[in-house]
């Protein structure tokens, strides 16, 4: 929105060379070739690309749950039974994974384009969660401690994953889009705006640590203890 005239901001697609404003049926993805030149690709040339997976979940084969690294999974999608002669094979396989404790590893094409998953029972259906290409999980590279950590460090640090030992991820809750809201809601004058002032960063990683231990401990109406 322009400030000045609360007028909408519109974005075009405009060419850089014409300086014209382009519509979208006269655009098309190009790729850059090792010489410099553009090679341009048509929505009919990626149409005829070969993708065996465009209608069906190919499994490639069965792993246990915990052979799937975690940093490998990405987006999570509810699979059903399509039709009625589906229904049987479809129960089958929830059951069958979850007796197992293992998890199917698949090919599935999803916007046109080709995506490893991981099939998995959950609360008696098939959730597909599609994982990272191995290729595309970034190496972290040299990213060690940068000190020797403590003996006393490390057991104020249990101390503190012992006061924390419990989430219910069901109650929690995205703060900052609850804060956006009561702005919205205050700006257009529905409502008041509340501010919680910003907790004074800790001094050290001890202190961050000790602070830490008896806010949990406080937070669950236990004696704070030094």
């Amino acid at each position: 929105m322009h400030v000045a005239c609360g007028g909408r901001i519109r974005h075009r697609r405009v060419c850089e060379l014409e300086n014209v404003e382009v519509q979208q049926t006269d655009i098309a993805r190009a790729w850059e070739a090792p010489d410099g030149r553009q090679v341009i690709l048509r929505d009919t040339d990626l149409e005829a690309l070969p993708l065996p997976t465009k209608h069906v979940i190919e499994v490639l084969g069965f792993v246990r749950s915990e052979e799937v690294d975690p940093i490998l999974y990405s987006r999570p999608y509810w699979i059903g039974a399509s039709g009625a002669g589906a229904q049987r094979p479809y129960a089958l396989l929830v059951e069958a994974l979850a007796r197992s404790g293992r998890v199917a590893i698949c090919k599935v094409a999803i916007r046109s384009r080709e995506r490893l998953a991981a099939l998995r029972p959950r609360h008696g259906m098939l959730l597909l969660q599609t994982l990272l290409w191995p290729e595309e999980v970034r190496d972290p590279g040299d990213l060690s401690s940068p000190a020797p950590l403590t003996d006393r460090e490390l057991a104020m640090a249990e101390v503190l994953m012992d006061a924390l030992a419990g989430v219910d991820i069901d109650q929690l809750h995205d703060e900052y889009t609850a804060a956006l809201n009561s702005l919205i809601d205050a700006k257009a004058g529905h409502g008041e705006l509340t501010v919680t002032p910003e907790p004074a960063p800790a001094i050290d990683l001890m202190a961050a640590l000790e602070e830490s231990v008896r806010a949990a401990k406080r937070s669950r109406g236990e004696d704070s203890v030094d």
